[in-house]
């Protein structure tokens, strides 16, 4: 493998992920994809060459265990980066268990068991895990109370792996980025009624930055949690 690194990326087809993807592949890293079925694994591998795609529905967390089984898994794993996500608005009153399923399969459960079935890989790469949360891991407001519920779960669960993994040497972060000009948040916009500006919000790539900060520190530091929000 050419690179100096391999980094396993959630959510690299677009927004934040994909930003960090596209600085990791540029410099040369090993990156391997995770894509929720073989026609989307195509087009990453395409869009970044040389990297690994990895196939897994994180709708479906009961069966990635069962993927991950029929595939050849990487043998080396030097960050987990988490990005993938994805968000749907209502109050409490009116949102169905399905729709909190959704958000809690992808938002949080598919991110604890991916980590679950990499655990000993990276245990022995002493890897880097980084969640990208939401500042809605922090907070929350009126029609965000599943997506909230599940970022709030997601620190929680970046909280309990850093103190039980700490003594195999694997550091964990986690990210909370306030509103990014993505994908996500055009959707966001359009279930507020509000007119979407992406000029108004953070360049994914500036997330980007913060998470590969994380990857890069030097082993004698760990960032733990790093919030970064909107600078105009």
């Amino acid at each position: 493998m050419g690179g100096m690194a391999t980094h396993l990326i959630t959510g690299a087809g677009s927004g934040i992920g994909a930003a960090v993807a596209a600085r990791l592949h540029a410099r040369g890293d090993d990156l391997v994809l995770l894509a929720r079925d073989a026609g989307r694994a195509r087009q990453l591998t395409d869009r970044y060459p040389g990297a690994r795609a990895l196939v897994g529905d994180l709708a479906d967390p009961d069966r990635l265990s069962w993927a991950f089984s029929k595939q050849a898994m990487p043998e080396r794993i030097d960050s987990l980066l988490h990005i993938a996500g994805i968000v749907d608005l209502g109050p409490v009153g009116e949102l169905r268990p399905k729709t909190w399923h959704q958000q809690l399969n992808v938002n949080l459960i598919a991110p604890a068991e991916v980590t679950r079935l990499l655990l000993p890989t990276l245990r022995a790469s002493r890897a880097s895990v980084v969640f990208v949360n939401s500042g809605a891991g922090l907070h929350t407001y009126a029609e965000w109370g599943a997506y909230s519920a599940a970022k709030h779960g997601l620190k929680a669960l970046a909280d309990a792996l850093r103190a039980e993994e700490r003594e195999n040497g694997i550091r964990v972060t986690s990210v909370y980025p306030g509103r990014t000009a993505t994908p996500m948040q055009a959707k966001v916009h359009s279930q507020e009624g509000k007119e979407y500006d992406p000029s108004t919000w953070m360049d994914p790539d500036s997330v980007a930055t913060t998470v590969l900060m994380a990857v890069d520190l030097p082993r004698d530091a760990e960032i733990d949690d790093l919030t970064v929000r909107p600078g105009r």
